[in-house]
């Protein structure tokens, strides 16, 4: 390796030389503006006019200058926004002084005869300032991109973006402004041909994905940068699997949902994730709704620490609450969102709450103190095998903890409550989504004795939760395999976490009152598919590398789900990715009331087989796969 000394860092250029310079220049662009105008250079005539014209111009240059903070600029650095207030203080300076200059000729008597200012110096001087403040700047700035391009040159990593747009720019400007981060950005490459041959600050756009090969060979590319946020999974794993091929490490940005600020930053490229190559297109979302009814409230989240809840804090942080209440059984989990929210959000007022939702007492105690305005209920038992093992457990958490909720909100005079659901709650076959279907109920039913904007949000299954196959597979893996699927055919709905979380946000704004709101999940993907998918990010392959076993369908466990009911009537809304479930069947409140004090005292009794009887009496669409006797 070659261990010749790095090229001398250029000395900062502070803004007192700018000044300095500004004042030489302009003097220069004032003399040549008489030369342009009277095709001379001998000003005999002219000479008291143009020591006049050249100093009022540098006065009033200088302290438009400052006064619209053209020195308070780091010139090194320098973009279109610093090149336009440039361009914009000389003009209005140029325009007072050539104002104020003109009026003085014209109104003034007795003044020498050599006073005189043409009319048109004003404006040749104009172009000439600007070249005279914009050029040394702009000088500097291409030092310091020379200076960026050539250091550290011996420890740099050639790397190619692709991507010419909006990411892909802002991934490019903080590479050359940060030459510490070992990354030199050799090309872009965009899948719009009309790009290549443009430039983007400095980089050329050289091809599109069908030239990383030929660009990793000649180059000697070592990392592509995929900065494609609203790109669909599709063109995701289309590049992915061209690098592969070449050889080439692969990162990405984010996607768009976990975009929330919509700034990119080479902090943010991560190695690629299965959610990326199961992205989708991306929708819209309107955050003004959802800013309207979150911020200045005071809002409470259940299963705060979970991971729909930790992210419904992340996102609703961002809408500006007065506080935020985290309510988690579990401390850990609860601690480190806390965490995470006082370092991002340092002005948010957060309150941790560690407490049971099945114990109405402490609800109460909660509610009393506190009065939430808006209520998240993310909180419940869902992995479906332990529910078929823990009917009581079950029935007790997701149906009497959201009963309980709900009461307590009703006291208190919560305005808006918004139930998180599962599409396994549709025609459901296991305990879990038959509790869940029982929570629905409730939450309608309150909406309609209460008339507020009591709602449910149904969606399936969310990439990276916990319990979730992705970590089941990624550890598998991790340890050389195999990797076991249920079934060939099992399938589900996915979505990522932030994507779901953002339409649970905007549906419940949607909301007046018993709406279940169904997110749109796309088309089901075949769980298979997400395997393979994920061990060839691992760089392997499925069949050779990592074997796929298939071990059969788990109790509970259907091959496809479904998102809406027998019965169950689909109508839009008025944002596109979220559908409202028209006609769905529900009970009179007192008859629910009486099914449910049933429910309850089986369930504290932990008879399993008559408390899954009794939910088929209140949820008739209930089909349990199995009966198991000793479950409690």
């Amino acid at each position: 390796m070659n261990h010749a000394a790095s090229p001398r860092k250029l000395p900062p250029v502070r803004n007192r030389y700018f000044f300095a310079s500004d004042i030489i220049l302009l003097v220069l662009a004032a003399y040549l503006s008489y030369v342009l105008r009277l095709e001379t250079f001998d000003l005999t005539g002219y000479w008291t006019g143009f020591v006049f014209f050249a100093g009022l111009v540098s006065l009033i240059i200088s302290l438009v200058f400052r006064w619209a903070g053209v020195y308070a600029r780091y010139w090194r650095y320098a973009s279109v926004e610093e090149l336009l207030l440039l361009i914009g203080s000389v003009t209005v300076a140029v325009v007072l002084a050539g104002g104020i200059g003109l009026g003085t000729v014209c109104l003034l008597p007795g003044l020498p005869d050599d006073f005189v200012l043409p009319r048109s110096v004003p404006l040749i001087f104009l172009l000439l300032a600007l070249a005279a403040t914009a050029g040394p700047r702009l000088a500097v700035r291409s030092a310091v991109r020379y200076e960026h391009r050539n250091q550290n040159s011996d420890h740099s990593s050639p790397v190619l973006v692709m991507g010419a747009g909006d990411a892909g720019a802002m991934i490019v400007r903080e590479m050359q402004a940060n030459p510490g981060l070992g990354l030199v950005p050799v090309g872009l490459l965009d899948d719009n041909r009309a790009k290549v041959g443009m430039t983007i600050h400095g980089v050329l756009v050289r091809g599109t994905r069908e030239d990383i090969p030929r660009l990793v060979y000649e180059e000697q590319i070592d990392e592509l940068i995929i900065a494609m946020p609203t790109a669909p999974g599709r063109a995701i794993r289309e590049v992915v699997a061209i690098c592969q091929e070449a050889g080439v490490a692969c990162k990405t940005v984010p996607g768009i949902y976990e975009l929330i600020s919509g700034q990119v930053s080479v902090r943010q490229v991560r190695e690629v994730r299965i959610e990326d190559l199961l992205r989708r297109d991306p929708v819209r979302i309107d955050g003004t709704e959802a800013g309207r009814y979150l911020t200045e409230a005071m809002v409470l989240v259940t299963g705060a620490g979970g991971s729909i809840g930790s992210e419904l804090c992340r996102q609703i942080a961002s809408c500006h609450p007065r506080q935020l209440l985290l309510l988690g059984h579990g401390e850990n989990s609860v601690y480190h969102i806390l965490l995470e929210l006082r370092e991002k959000f340092p002005r948010l007022a957060v309150q941790p709450l560690i407490a049971d939702v099945r114990d109405y007492e402490r609800l109460t105690a909660i509610f009393s103190r506190y009065r939430p305005e808006v209520i998240f209920h993310a909180a419940a038992h869902k992995h479906v095998p332990l529910m078929e093992t823990n009917v009581a457990e079950a029935v007790m958490n997701n149906v009497f903890g959201t009963r309980g909720l709900l009461w307590a909100a009703g006291v208190y005079g919560v305005a808006r409550f918004v139930l998180v659901s599962t599409d396994k709650a549709v025609n459901p076959v296991n305990v879990m989504g038959a509790t869940k279907r029982l929570a629905e109920l409730l939450v309608q039913d309150a909406a309609r004795r209460t008339k507020r904007a009591y709602v449910v949000v149904r969606f399936g299954n969310v990439l990276g939760s916990r319990g979730s196959v992705v970590p089941l597979f990624q550890h598998q893996i991790a340890a050389g395999g195999p990797v076991t699927v249920t079934h060939p055919e099992m399938q589900r709905y996915f979505m990522t976490i932030p994507e779901a979380v953002q339409l649970v946000i905007q549906a419940a704004a949607l909301g007046h009152g018993g709406e279940i709101f169904v997110l749109d999940m796309g088309e089901q993907v075949r769980v298979i598919d997400l395997a393979t998918e994920l061990i060839r990010l691992s760089g392997l392959e499925a069949g050779r590398d990592i074997e796929i076993i298939f071990t059969g369908p788990r109790p509970g466990e259907k091959l496809s789900e479904s998102l809406f009911a027998e019965g169950e009537e689909p109508r839009p809304t008025q944002h596109e990715k979220i559908l409202v479930a028209y006609g769905n069947n529900t009970w009179d409140s007192e008859t629910l009331s009486r099914h449910l004090q049933e429910l309850e005292v089986l369930a504290r009794e932990e008879e399993a087989a008559r408390i899954r009887a009794k939910m088929q009496d209140i949820v008739p669409e209930y089909r349990p796969q199995m009966d198991t006797d000793h479950a409690c």
